[in-house]
This record gives C-alpha cells, sequence and structure tokens, in this order.
C-alpha cells in the first residue's frame, strides 16, 4: 500500500475535530497548518467542517447526521448519501466554510478527497472512506506523504520509508482481514493478509539494517568534523532556516515558501569564511503534531544539532502562532536529547514587520536577534556574532616555530587564527586562537620535530 495523493484529485475538505483539550484558537491554528499541508500536495483546500466531540477514540470518528451532510460535500458517492435525509441542503452550504469560488453546477466544487486534522484508527479510516465513497486522509498520512516526496538523500529516503511502512501496516492488516485466499507455491498456506505482513516485516527489517549502515557513515563524518565549532539551524517548517543558510554560507541550499521544503540536513562552511573554519548546517523543519515514527526516524538527522556548538532557533517573526511553534520545537528537541548547547533566538522575517511591530517584540525578546535575510547589514550582523561566539570559545597560545620546520605554518594559518607573528633570530613566534584539541596536537607535533 502506497500512500500517495492522485493527480486526478484536486479538491480537499478539510475536518476539524474539536475536543475539550483541542479547541478555540489552537484548533483554528492547527486547521490553517493543515491546509498548508494539503496545498504542499497540490490540492485545492475547497472547504472546512468542524464537530465538537468528547473524543477522537470512538469506533466512528463523526455521527451518521454528519456523515450524511459531508456526503453532500463530496458527491454523495457513498454510504452515507443513503442514511439521512437533509431536510435544507441550502443551510448546509451556509455552514460550509469555503476557500473557492463557487461552480455554475453547485454551490461549490465538490471535494474528491477528505482531511482529518487527527490521526484516525485503520478502521475509522475505512468506516469514513465507506461511508463517503472517496479517499480519506487523516494529518500523519498527509505529513509522511509529503516527506515521502521531499526527500533527496539515501538517509531521508530510507528514514520516510520505515515511517511510511510502520504507518501502512496496521491499514494494510484492516483492508485485507477478510481476504481467506490461501497463497501457492512460495509461503503456501498463508492468506493474502499473511503474506502481506510478512513482506511489511521483511522489508522494514531490511531498511533498518541499512539505515544502520548509513548512519555509520554519517557519525564518521560527523566525528571528523567534531573539532571543528558548528551552528546548527533549527525551528518550525518554512521558518526560514534555508534562506538564512544560502544567506550565512554563500551556498545554493534549497529555500522554498512550503512546508517541509528540506529534509536532509545539508552542512556548509560560514562565509565569508574563517580560520579555523565554522560549519553551518541546515536541519529537518518541526510541525505540530509531528507523527511520532517521523521523530524517531530523524533522530540520525537532528544528530548534527545535537552535536553543535551553537543553537540557531529560527522562527517567522510574522506569524502570529510562533510562540507555540516555538514550544514545538523545544519538545521534539527533548525527545531526542538535544539539551546544554549555547542557543540564541532569532526572529526572522523582519521585512514583513512594521517598526511598532520589531520593537514590541524586542521587548518581548530581548536576548533575541531581528533578522531579514533579505538585508545584508542584518546577515553581516549574524555572521558577526557566530564568529563571535566561536572566537570566545578558542583558546590563545604562543606557537614557537623553527625556520627549519618546513610547511607548518600554512599548516597553521589554514586551521587556526593567526593574531599576531614575531620573527626571531632562529624561529617564528605565532600567537594562535583555536581548540584545545588542534592546539594540543599541534605542540606534540612540534615536540618530535
Amino acid at each position: 500500500m502506497q500512500l500517495t495523493a492522485k493527480a486526478s484529485l484536486n479538491h480537499a475538505l478539510l475536518i476539524s475535530i474539536c475536543t475539550p483539550d483541542f479547541k478555540g484558537d489552537e484548533a483554528t491554528e492547527s486547521l490553517a497548518e493543515l491546509a498548508r499541508l494539503v496545498t504542499t500536495l497540490g490540492f485545492k483546500v475547497v472547504g472546512t467542517q468542524s464537530q465538537k466531540l468528547t473524543s477522537t477514540k470512538r469506533v466512528n470518528v463523526l455521527g451518521l447526521g454528519k456523515l450524511a451532510e459531508i456526503a453532500q460535500l463530496t458527491g454523495n458517492k457513498g454510504e452515507a448519501s443513503e442514511a439521512e435525509e437533509l431536510e435544507d441542503v441550502e443551510d448546509l452550504f451556509e455552514e460550509t466554510e469555503f476557500t473557492e469560488i463557487p461552480s455554475d453546477n453547485l454551490p461549490f466544487a465538490c471535494a474528491d478527497v477528505v482531511v482529518f486534522d487527527c490521526d484516525l484508527t485503520p478502521s475509522q479510516l475505512r468506516n469514513v472512506e465507506n461511508q463517503l465513497g472517496v479517499e480519506v486522509f487523516d494529518r500523519t498520512g498527509i505529513i509522511i506523504e509529503i516527506f515521502s516526496r521531499h526527500a533527496r538523500t539515501k538517509t531521508a529516503k530510507l528514514q520516510v520509508e520505515i515511517a511510511r511502512l510502520n504507518y501502512v501496516a496496521p491499514r494494510l492488516r484492516e483492508s485485507s482481514c477478510g481476504d481467506k485466499e490461501r497463497q501457492m507455491g512460495k509461503g503456501a498456506g498463508e492468506t493474502t493478509l499473511e503474506l502481506n505482513r510478512r513482506k511489511v516485516r521483511d522489508q522494514l527489517a531490511e531498511l533498518k539494517r541499512e539505515l544502520l549502515s548509513v548512519q555509520d557513515v554519517m557519525m564518521d563524518r560527523r566525528t571528523q568534523r567534531s573539532e571543528l565549532f558548528s551552528v546548527a539551524l533549527i525551528g518550525y517548517t518554512n521558518a526560514g532556516k534555508s534562506s538564512m543558510m544560502r544567506a550565512i554560507t554563500g551556498s545554493d541550499v534549497e529555500g522554498e515558501n512550503k512546508l517541509f521544503a528540506t529534509l536532509d540536513t545539508t552542512v556548509r562552511a560560514l562565509y565569508p569564511t574563517t580560520q579555523p573554519r565554522i560549519l553551518v548546517s541546515d536541519t529537518v523543519g518541526f510541525i505540530k503534531k509531528l507523527p511520532h515514527d517521523l521523530v524517531a526516524s530523524f533522530h540520525s538527522t537532528l544528530a548534527e544539532a545535537h552535536d553543535a556548538s551553537l543553537l540557531l532557533y529560527v522562527v517567522d517573526a510574522s506569524d502570529p502562532s510562533f510562540r507555540s511553534q516555538l514550544e514545538v520545537v523545544h519538545k521534539v528537541l527533548a525527545e531526542v536529547g538535544v539539551e546544554g548547547s549555547k542557543k540564541l533566538l532569532v526572529l526572522n522575517k523582519s521585512d514583513q514587520l512594521s517598526i511598532e511591530q520589531q520593537q514590541a517584540l524586542m521587548e518581548e525578546f530581548p536576548d533575541a536577534m531581528m533578522t531579514s535575510t533579505r538585508d545584508p547589514a542584518d546577515v553581516s550582523k549574524l555572521h558577526k556574532y557566530i564568529v563571535g561566539v566561536a572566537q570566545n570559545e578558542m583558546i590563545e597560545d604562543e606557537i614557537i616555530i623553527p625556520y627549519t620546520a618546513k610547511g607548518i605554518i600554512g599548516e597553521i594559518r589554514s586551521s587556526m587564527s593567526v593574531t599576531k607573528e614575531e620573527y626571531e633570530y632562529s624561529h617564528i613566534k605565532l600567537t594562535v586562537r583555536s581548540n584545545a584539541i588542534d592546539l594540543e596536537r599541534l605542540k606534540k607535533r612540534m615536540l618530535n620535530m
């Protein structure tokens, strides 16, 4: 089973389930975010419906009356269209929030996809699909599909595929539970359900073995870079991390105005370059209600943040909900064990704020930095801050180098910051700034010369 939004499915109706623990502004913001997720997949959101329930854990996530109403909005293709006769269809369309200009034939374009802003159990998903006769997604399914489409590197593809199979497996069991057909040949005696379950289990085992191998290579690379000062850009999806990465490293890292444009950790050197070099990594963005399997799968990707010397918490300051988004970032980082590193809150996209709004935010967050990646002065200010933090962590020492030591001065200049040079009769005395490990290694080398 491959969770894929079909090209022919264009119109999506979003459903919000409001419970005592999930209501008001939180539910409104979450539904707006779901709309952006669905749009990222290429769907057109034509309307939203909501229902108040005590819980989403019921066998039927919606009542028959609400299902009958939604059936009217999806073209009466399923069982729910016969369950209850609506007295006034016009009232239904008036109660539904539409985001598209009405068509000539209907009050709006019929939805051919229904998306719930919550997680559905396999049986809930199947029941709703039977009742409506259209394809139904839950929030986790949409997020996993976006991750599947945007993964580029081998590591990200393996991580996403593991999460996808974990999501698909129980739904595969539900959809196949009535199939008693026996397979012939290899695996004789197994039902189609049992065979498919075994295939998924074998696939997962193979993918996990492959991922461990890839992670070992990634760990070796991180170990090689561990002596360098490193900065990790972390934050909510679409906060502008990739644009910031491009601005402070002069790289061509992809940056798009859509959710989860970046899934793969990218590492570049700070530009203009420094001695020693400073590395900057762009990490996967976070989102509310991120599926647990994806959090677990991306532990290795977020290892760059775990090993970073400085964390830049990038937020879209023009988004009124950035405070709650920042809470999500803190929560996910705590789950993967990222804590203790020096941090800076970066209030990004300041060009979309008025002077009054900028001043209010700086009063609220006095230790933060207000930036816009479109402003060269802001980029330079952030660059200077990063270099300053890196310099403060370095140790200054004097190194005596005899003139007979060939090539070593060039190596020092390429890996350390030389702040002073004094030429004596038999040697050169350099005052350098570097990390303790490199300095100790250099001194041992000098003793053996």
